[in-house]
């Protein structure tokens, strides 16, 4: 299973990341969601970890971009946020119940 972690934070991604690895994923990792939309439209990803809090585009607009591009790619969001606007924006954005 191939999978995308976007997160800014390069101690928190490589924590992921080796974490899913030492569970036989294979994992790319970008830190921001620019080249998060480069790499899901050249590469078939099983499920996408993003984080909300990205520099630049931040993870409700890169999942919006994937969802607007026909990507259907399950992605689990991460988030320090916990007002209920915010879920309500990720479940807009295209993250399923």
């Amino acid at each position: 299973m191939r999978l995308l972690v976007v997160e800014d934070d390069p101690r928190l991604a490589n924590l992921i990341a080796r974490g899913l690895r030492e569970q036989a994923y294979a994992v790319d990792v970008v830190g921001n969601g620019k080249d998060a939309i480069v790499q899901a439209a050249v590469n078939s990803y099983d499920a996408i970890i993003l984080d909300v809090m990205l520099p630049g585009l931040d993870g409700f607009a890169v999942l919006r971009e994937l969802r607007s591009r026909g990507m259907r790619t399950p992605v689990m969001m991460l988030t320090a946020r916990d007002a209920v606007a915010d879920r309500i924006m990720g479940l807009d954005s295209g993250v399923p119940a």
